[in-house]
């Protein structure tokens, strides 16, 4: 395992359930930074579309809720995730919110937004729905600002490639 993965980080499910990074070797993630009360919060269902998209290849959606911004997420917990699923109709892993700038971020953000960290990507987000794409080894080799709604061709396009699958 490279120090340049994202496989050497373990994050926590809303009932506080530890996961490993690792667990998701081998796989083309998407990871989002989310918040239900944002204006970006419909991309929560372009999420799902991309998702179903690629559902029988080796993807995955991973969002992590944020109250960073503007205090837009002030729920806790299931909360979210109810939230997703409940509005949204989404069946992507919504883990525990998490800081994702400044000092107190946590460190898989740190990581994905510090190009000396990573190695390919240097933007940390902004706002919220801030897109990384890593690929198979857990390299971040890709971000899309808020702004690029997740299941644009630019992304689909990125997607393909790194999947290795022909085009939908």
């Amino acid at each position: 395992m490279t120090q340049k993965s994202i496989y050497q980080f373990t994050v926590h499910s809303p009932n506080g359930e530890e996961r490993k990074l690792i667990d998701y070797k081998g796989k083309v993630l998407l990871i989002v930074n989310i918040a239900s009360e944002c204006s970006f919060t419909p991309q929560l269902k372009d999420l799902e579309v991309l998702r179903n998209d690629f559902d029988r290849d080796d993807f995955d959606i991973l969002a992590f809720p944020s109250n960073d911004f503007g205090g837009q997420e002030p729920l806790e917990g299931e909360g979210v995730v109810t939230f997703c699923e409940i509005n949204y109709d989404t069946h992507f892993e919504v883990f525990e919110k998490i800081r994702i700038r400044g000092e107190y971020a946590h460190p898989l953000y740190k990581f994905l937004g510090n190009k000396k960290q990573n190695g390919q990507v240097g933007s940390a987000p902004r706002w919220n729905f801030h897109k990384y794409l890593i690929n198979r080894d857990g390299e971040v080799v890709d971000f899309f600002y808020p702004f690029t709604k997740p299941n644009s061709s630019r992304i689909k396009r990125k997607i393909v490639k790194l999947l290795n699958i022909r085009p939908l």
